[in-house]
């Protein structure tokens, strides 16, 4: 049954996909199924490509709800498109074949997928079944004789203690104060820490400040009483919310002994009446090692792991690695009572030796690691003295090690080891599991990440734009703060682009990075740690606190107006790893990618994995820009050079010119103009358009407008140059192109007219404007150039008297076109009849608007405007 449905319908163009794509995500988000999302987003990328690229056709994606599953739908309009069908005894398509990749997907990791065609086009569906949520039930005890229930004095005490977020006591009940001694009246108010003895080392692990935050804890600790002595209690601490939407946390307490009135109860199944042999021993502490219910997620698990393992072995401190894929590498995922935050994700080695975790593979029990210096690299400076160590082992193969350490020497036997190994045996499996799960959820999103990246990173050649994105694909996804060099030619590395996700923090790196030599263009695959920044961070932190307290203060007492704060900042937005990426295209390093984390955290070698690949997609598209910006910029320096200089001064006549040429970078196409002198009292004017646009167009415009310069200025007449013009373009053989051209010669008078010598050679007609508004052609057709030997051509004399105006068009004015409609020569003398009275200038900004106007969308054909007036004489007075 179908409990909800959203659809969309997507255009055929390539940024379809990304917008298919985020419609799919914020649809599944929105009901609720994260779960699937990765899924269900890279299928329906390659659906959806299918349709809009390969089809060529509109997409339409329909999503479908159901209670156990979620349907996607995406359908095109290509009847004809046939599906990749599969041959007996051959695979499914090759792995390298574009065709039918979308269905291989959909095989891998879809529930249910199927293809159906109607008459009107091709439609793929994909189900994915959602993960079981199995209810959470209570748990029931045992039924026991009142011989082996736990003992408690003959009134139990359970204090309720309320906190504050800031750590004050707000509530104290009459059992708290039976229990404690101290008076409501006297300890509201008052810092819970002020009464707690914690067992962790101060500032480490988790203490009370991080176990208040939590949404729930449990476990035991100290309290003093009235007298200053410290009573062992157990607690089970609620994080809340009141009225007021303030956080606070609810704390019950109950002397050690009775833990058993709030302790979780233990997860498992309940003894049979018959196993009278069990009656009487108390169950393994580890028969109750995880509790219930168990975290569903690995980071939970393996948090409770060690906590309960520091815990049931009365540690100070414990810890979990898990192994690499290949088994060579330990990474720490969790600890308590260790700097956890400076720890994790930090890797260590198997193998035995020097600096070596050498107890890997076997239980292993140190009582005093000041012996054996190096046995526990992870412990070094921690202080503690005795350590036990297990394996966790799947089917014979090394998935981790479990620790637990104490402050104090020989505190741990073989009997420890052997009640640590077989809990660690217990959740081995469970831990695995959760591995795993969490290793196939990441390689998911990666593959949804990059498909992404590639496609934000394949939409644009603009250099500017790529460091941007490469950025902020990278922040805060994959790291905290990304800085990206950029190098030249036989230069050395050069800052250009820093993010971080924080904007407050973004000035601090960058003049922190300014200061800092930059790393080495290593062309080595791979990640590679850099310290230098965290150093410079910690050194300029510390030389800006010294200088607040007066410790090198400059010589005249004289102190920064600026305190230590921004400085300590960015050394915690920078003091973690760092890692540099270099950016290799076609052989050669372009530049760096640089991560890295605040204080105290690690890379997760899964992220330095989707970075690696990230960078190589990020660096060919940053070398692409580079490329398309180079070529740019050479082609639009030689399609300058076509242009005519700035216009001259014609005396006694006013000349503007539009010139706009079609296609995106194009400066110069098929339409070219110019102005010139060419002997005193005399200046060459030319309107032409070469056929086609783009740059064989240009390269024809260039030979016409320098040709026609060389020859007017020879003494030529207006036929002689045109047909000596058409000499040299049919000259060009195959890449000759036939050319209209209007060329012409003005001659300014002393009564304020002017005289046009004139050859329209298949050019549309020149038009005079009188000032009386009437329009009417200035010259008469002839042959165009470029396609017969012998022209025959006649120059034709016209005189514009003051307040007329001459306008010259090539025919991407009168061709524009709005469905069948075109405006035409008749259209532009009618717009042309409405200048009266205008300057030159004005007069071609008119005809440009109502040629833009004409139709809806851009103009696609060059386009040049020549207009050319003479002004009204002055009126004399009297």
């Amino acid at each position: 049954m179908i409990t909800a449905r959203a659809a969309a319908t997507f255009e055929p163009v390539g940024r379809s996909v990304a917008v298919a794509r985020a419609f799919v995500r914020d649809t599944l988000h929105g009901w609720g199924f994260a779960d699937v999302v990765d899924d269900a987003v890279v299928l329906t990328s390659e659906l959806v490509t299918n349709a809009v690229i390969h089809a060529g056709t509109a997409a339409d994606v329909t999503c479908l709800r159901y209670e156990t599953a979620v349907r996607v739908e995406v359908a095109d309009h290509y009847p004809e498109r046939e599906v990749p069908l599969q041959s007996r005894g051959r695979q499914f398509r090759e792995s390298d074949n574009e065709g039918g990749r979308g269905l291989m997907l959909c095989a891998a990791l879809a529930s249910r997928w199927g293809v159906e065609y109607t008459a009107s086009g091709k439609h793929v569906w994909f189900q994915l079944d959602l993960p079981e949520r199995p209810a959470g039930t209570r748990s029931a005890g045992p039924v026991l004789p009142p011989s082996e229930l736990p003992l408690a004095d003959e009134r139990v005490r359970v204090a309720v203690v309320q906190v504050n977020r800031e750590g004050a006591i707000t509530r104290w009940n009459d059992d708290a104060a039976d229990l404690f001694g101290h008076r409501a009246a006297d300890i509201v108010g008052k810092s819970l820490a002020d009464l707690t003895a914690w067992p962790q080392t101060p500032g480490t692990g988790i203490g009370l400040a991080e176990a208040l935050r939590l949404s729930r804890w449990e476990g035991t600790y100290g309290l003093r009483d009235s007298d200053g002595r410290v009573l062992p209690v157990y607690g089970s601490h609620l994080r809340v919310r009141d009225s007021e939407g303030e956080p606070s946390t609810v704390c019950l307490l109950v002397r050690a002994e009775e833990r058993a009135v709030l302790q979780t109860p233990s997860r498992g199944p309940a003894p049979s009446d018959s196993g009278a042999s069990q009656r009487g021993k108390s169950a393994d502490a580890f028969e109750v090692f995880i509790g219930s219910p168990a975290p569903d997620d690995l980071d939970g698990l393996l948090q409770r792991t060690v906590e309960r393992a520091r815990d049931m072995l009365d540690g100070d401190a414990a810890y979990l690695l898990l192994a690499t894929d290949d088994e060579t590498e330990l990474e720490v995922r969790a600890s308590t009572g260790l700097p956890s935050a400076r720890q994790r994700f930090a890797r260590v080695p198997v193998e035995a030796g020097t600096g070596r975790y050498g107890s890997a593979r076997m239980p292993a029990v140190h009582e005093d690691l000041t012996a054996v210096p190096g046995a526990v690299p992870l412990l070094s400076g921690t202080g503690m003295r005795s350590v036990v160590t297990v394996p966790l082992k799947v089917e014979g193969r090394l998935t981790g090690s479990l620790g637990v350490a104490a402050e104090a020497p020989g505190r741990y036997s073989n009997q420890e080891a052997l009640r640590l190994q077989f809990a660690a045996d217990r959740i081995a499996l469970a831990v695995e599991s959760a591995r795993l799960t969490e290793l196939e959820r990441l390689r998911r999103g990666s593959l949804s990440f990059l498909v992404e990246a590639s496609d934000l990173l394949a939409g644009t050649l603009e250099r500017d734009q790529t460091l941007a994105l490469m950025a902020q694909m990278t922040v805060p996804t994959l790291a905290s703060w990304c800085a990206v060099y950029t190098m030249a030619e036989q230069a050395e590395p050069e800052l250009a682009f820093v993010l971080h996700e924080d904007e407050d923090r973004i000035d601090g790196i960058k003049a922190l990075l300014s200061q800092v030599r930059p790393p080495d263009p290593d062309p080595t695959p791979g990640a590679r740690t850099w310290t230098a920044p965290s150093d410079a961070a910690h050194s300029s932190a510390l030389r800006a606190s010294l200088r607040s307290l007066g410790v090198g203060a400059h010589p005249g007492g004289t102190r920064p107006a600026s305190g230590p704060g921004i400085a300590l900042a960015t050394a915690a937005a920078v003091g973690g790893e760092t890692v540099v990426l270099p950016l290799v295209a076609r052989n050669r390093v372009i530049g760096m990618l640089t991560l890295g984390k605040p204080a105290d955290e690690r890379f997760r070698q899964e992220i330095l994995e989707l970075a690696e690949d990230l960078s190589r997609r990020a660096a060919l598209a940053l070398d692409n820009a580079r490329l398309y910006s180079e070529r740019t910029a050479i082609s639009q320096a030689l399609q300058r050079s076509l242009l005519p200089p700035e216009l001259p001064r014609v005396p006694g006549v006013e000349v503007e010119v539009v010139y706009r040429a079609a296609g995106e970078g194009n400066e110069v196409g098929g339409d070219f103009y110019d102005l010139f002198p060419i002997r005193d009292g005399c200046w060459g004017f030319a309107i032409g358009d070469v056929c086609g646009t783009g740059p064989e167009a240009a390269a024809v415009t260039g030979l016409a407008r320098h040709a026609l310069r060389l020859l007017a200025r020879e003494g030529f007449g207006g036929p002689a140059v045109l047909e000596r013009l058409n000499a040299a373009i049919l000259d060009e053989g195959a890449r000759s192109r036939f050319l209209t051209l209007l060329y012409g010669e003005l001659w300014p008078q002393h009564d304020g007219s002017a005289v046009l010598r004139m050859v329209c050679a298949g050019h549309p007609l020149p038009l005079r404007l009188r000032p009386d508004g009437s329009v009417e052609p200035a010259a008469d057709p002839q042959p165009l150039l470029g396609v017969m030997d012998d022209l025959e051509l006649v120059e034709q004399s016209v005189t514009l008297d003051p307040g007329d105006v001459l306008l010259c068009v090539t025919d991407g004015v009168t061709e524009r076109r709005e469905g069948t409609r075109m405006l035409g020569d008749d259209g532009l003398a009618e717009v042309l009849a409405t200048c009266t009275g205008l300057t030159a200038g004005a007069v071609a900004s008119r005809i440009q608007r109502a040629v833009e106007r004409f139709a809806s969308d851009a103009p696609s054909d060059d386009m040049a405007i020549l207009a050319m007036r003479v002004p009204n004489l002055p009126v004399e007075r009297p």
